[in-house]
């Protein structure tokens, strides 16, 4: 693995790589902090329309641009998961939701540099008016069976596990 980061949060010290029985992790030279390389959490939003049709956005000014993805966000480090949803949405399209339930989680490996774990949460409309935001430059509903191009890879994995599912409406 390419070491990331070189020195210690805690006091400053040189961080190197030790077993530590299950794998090697960072640990520092000076103080012995062991510096635990964890996945950031992101959170993403499916809300289909009446037809069926997933709601995606296209990214602008930021990695990914002009591809589509999920309306999706990082959580804050003291947010819960859900609200983190809840906002991240809003911020992106300028829509209110009640989020129903987590569709999926998985996995994101597609940036070597940052991994994350996603939480997809399937939701409806609760108000406001969509205006792509943000992150975003435009919003729209797409069909299952032919979104457009897509910034992540997982999307596309969720949306064709969305397709799977056999969706009302859906083909």
């Amino acid at each position: 693995m390419k070491q990331r980061f070189f020195y210690c949060p805690k006091c400053g010290g040189r961080l190197f790589y030790r077993d530590c029985g299950e794998r090697e992790r960072l640990t520092c030279s000076g103080c012995g902090y062991i510096f635990y390389e964890n996945p950031i959490v992101g959170v993403a939003v499916i809300v289909l329309d009446g037809e069926g049709r997933l709601l995606l956005g296209r990214r602008s000014g930021s990695s990914y641009n002009g591809l589509w993805c999920i309306p999706c966000g990082y959580v804050e480090y003291d947010e819960e998961v859900f609200a983190a949803a809840v906002r991240e949405f809003k911020e992106e399209t300028g829509l209110d939701i009640k989020i129903n339930g987590v569709f999926t989680v998985q996995s994101n490996f597609h940036n070597p540099e940052v991994h994350t774990v996603g939480i997809w949460f399937e939701a409806e409309m609760a108000g406001g008016e969509l205006k792509a935001q943000g992150d975003l430059d435009r919003a729209g509903y797409f069909d299952l069976s032919s979104p457009p191009p897509l910034a992540f890879p997982t999307d596309a994995a969720v949306i064709n596990m969305l397709r799977e599912r056999k969706v009302p409406g859906v083909k």
